[in-house]
């Protein structure tokens, strides 16, 4: 026994469980003709009324006002395009290299085309110019004869170019939804969701949410919407979800309505996408319900190809992609895509694993102490090194700064944040330390001479001090409701659609059970653990598949746990299944307390099946165990985190059995009850 290799601990995670509102959820449920599951999934995500839910299940019921309304400068864009058009004066978009800025390019583009449009773009270099429309955009817009200047997704805090274009004569429109600045730049016009009332169903609207109003209302005013609106909508689709914008409001109305479209899309290079990314089952297979897809299986497995360029792959290739007719094109366009996608997921692989060795070598140890995470090694991507940020927090739960050399003795780098640290106020706490830098709460980028670099490590580790306490630095894992497996079925699965489409503050729902227990588990593909997992409600046993994926430092698992979900449907050789895709585990409650009070010893006595049995939590040295006698001097001995015991009449001479089998999972449950009601 003293050599067997000792389990890893379980994640080491925080679960803040929403609490459970039983009154007004059964009434909702009452009302509403839902599970009362659903109506507290409902209540979590602010919707506490009939109306409200109505809203948010059919928002084609919610009454838009018109944008005209709602953007005061709407108008003069919409006035200034017309007059261009009419003049077949030279308009340029300034767009953005990420999916936002690309596809809210593409859409501009496309849709001033059909309107008889001259029109061209310009992306700025991610990797020599940095974000946003810069001077030597604007002299090579004036030195073409351009007469009017469009911005996408940026902008909004480009003063000094759009006072340069200004005093060239140029006439400048701002689209954009980054934050506004205290100067506003001198635009002849400024469309930007932060501009406008809070209460506005507008307010959440990416770059690709601006350009889309403006393209609708610039075809209405010209009188061409007929056949303009379904592309334009394909495109708002992609962008919104990409660019992981909040998933409520109009975006939800938008997006919900886009992805119904998106498979019968007309654009050639959607359906191109469609066909590279496999996500299109083929005439033969629909038949066989071999792989059913929803519209927001498509709309989540396009965003990343298109984000994938962005980061690494030349913008351009997603712009004639987006706005090419030619199908031949869009295959070799979209084909591009795929492989720089899959080059972006090596690279992101790669780095992430330098990156762990890099802090489990150096950090891991410092992470109480400094409470942030600061990882910079030369030769990483900066258009991928984000991604692995937010990787890093998940697996450390503490704020990530992760940078990689650039020329020149410069840093560039990327953060991310939890929910009690502010990544841009952390950022300006270290102004002087940094170059360039930007971002929100949850996120920013930055660069700083190299030479400062352990100066900027300690002055971030002095504000994380300040503001998180020891118990912040666990992954957060925010829970829906509580499940028990005789609630999971079809129906519930079915009822679960009218959350979609899932995003950003509209979270994929996540459940909890408590002490399951664990009756198979086994590793798969890299590093998965699969699993079958029961519970025992009024004498009948309930069991469910599941999957955890990238977890195999935790196997094998304890035979009891408190699991937290999602919940997935597997279609296989025509049988449908309700699986769950599991996000965190820990030690049943009562069982944790057991071993973790310090009362000297517990013991207490206890009948099972007929027989007697003395059992008590005992210290070994090494931790806690919970041992069980027979009246033949027998004890069966369990560590809380362990899957396999001991039995046998001493130490030496044990063997190991698993505590998952009945015989033995049964007796545990029996001496846990006695010894928590015995305290």
């Amino acid at each position: 026994m003293t050599n067997h290799k000792p389990i890893k601990r379980l994640p080491n995670q925080r679960w803040q469980i929403a609490p459970a509102n039983t009154e007004l959820a059964q009434n909702l449920a009452n009302l509403t003709n839902l599970s009362p599951i659903i109506s507290q999934l409902l209540i979590n995500r602010g919707m506490e009324t009939p109306e409200d839910a109505q809203k948010f299940i059919s928002p084609e019921t919610l009454n838009l006002p018109s944008p005209l309304e709602d953007f005061p400068d709407l108008a003069v864009s919409v006035e200034l395009l017309e007059t261009a058009i009419k003049n077949q004066e030279k308009i340029a978009i300034c767009g953005d290299y990420d999916a936002d800025g690309m596809t809210s390019t593409a859409l501009l583009l496309r849709s001033l085309r059909a309107l008889g449009a001259n029109v061209d773009y310009a992306i700025p270099s991610r990797m020599h110019e940095g974000y946003g429309i810069n001077k030597r955009i604007v002299e090579e817009f004036h030195s073409e004869g351009i007469g009017l200047i469009l911005t996408v997704d940026n902008g909004i805090s480009a003063f000094e170019p759009i006072a340069r274009a200004r005093e060239l004569g140029l006439k400048v429109i701002i689209t954009d939804h980054h934050d506004i600045p205290p100067n506003l730049p001198p635009a002849n016009a400024i469309l930007n969701p932060k501009l406008i009332a809070e209460s506005s169903p507008y307010r959440g609207v990416a770059g690709v949410g601006v350009a889309y109003i403006l393209a609708v209302s610039l075809a209405q005013q010209l009188g061409e919407l007929k056949g303009l609106v379904q592309p334009m909508l394909a495109l708002f689709t992609l962008g919104t979800i990409a660019d992981l914008a909040p998933l409520t409001g109009v975006n939800r109305r938008w997006v919900k309505r886009g992805l119904k479209l998106l498979p019968k899309s007309t654009l050639p290079g959607v359906q191109a996408l469609i066909q590279v990314a496999g996500v299109q089952a083929s005439e033969g297979e629909k038949n066989q319900n071999a792989k059913s897809l929803k519209p927001e299986d498509i709309g989540f497995r396009l965003g990343p190809r298109i984000n994938a360029i962005g980061r690494i792959g030349n913008p351009q290739t997603v712009i004639e992609l987006l706005t090419t007719d030619d199908v031949g094109i869009a295959l070799e366009r979209a084909m591009q895509c795929e492989q720089i996608n899959l080059q972006r997921q090596q690279m992101c692989e790669q780095i992430e694993q330098e990156a762990i060795a890099l802090v489990e070598d150096l950090y891991v140890n410092y992470l109480h102490k400094e409470r942030v995470l600061v990882v910079i090694k030369d030769n990483w991507h900066h258009g991928v090194i984000g991604i692995v940020a937010s990787r890093l927090l998940e697996r450390y739960g503490v704020p990530v700064f992760i940078g990689t050399y650039e020329n020149e003795g410069i840093i560039r780098g990327s953060a991310r944040g939890i929910p009690e640290f502010h990544v841009f106020e952390a950022l300006q706490y270290a102004d002087d330390l940094l170059g360039k830098y930007g971002g929100h709460k949850a996120a920013g980028g930055f660069s700083l001479p190299a030479d400062n670099l352990l100066a900027l490590r300690s002055r971030l580790a002095e504000f994380a001090n300040q503001c998180l306490e020891i118990q912040h630095l666990k992954p957060l894992l925010k829970i829906d409701a509580q499940a028990n497996l005789n609630q999971i079925n079809q129906d519930l699965f079915q009822q679960l659609n009218i959350l979609h489409p899932c995003g950003i503050e509209n979270p994929d729902p996540i459940f909890w059970t408590a002490n399951a227990q664990v009756i198979e588990q086994q590793i798969v593909g890299k590093g998965h653990i699969k699993l079958t997992l029961a519970q025992t409600i009024d004498n009948q046993q309930y069991k469910i598949k599941a999957i955890a994926w990238r977890w195999r430092d935790y196997f094998p698992l304890p035979s009891r746990v408190d699991i937290a979900y999602k919940l997935r449907e597997n279609n296989f050789n025509g049988n449908t299944n309700i699986e769950m895709e599991l996000v965190g585990f820990r030690l049943p409650q009562q069982v944790e307390k057991l071993f973790t009070t310090s009362i000297p010893s517990k013991r207490s006595t206890f009948e099972y099946k007929q027989r007697q049995y003395t059992c008590g939590i005992y210290q070994n040295g090494v931790g806690a165990e919970l041992r069980i006698k027979n009246n033949e001097g027998k004890v069966l001995v369990m560590q809380p985190e362990n899957k396999l015991g001991l039995l046998g009449i001493n130490r030496e001479d044990a063997k190991q059995v698993d505590l998952s089998l009945p015989q033995y999972d049964g007796i545990i449950q029996a001496a846990i009850q006695a010894l928590s009601g015995n305290r």
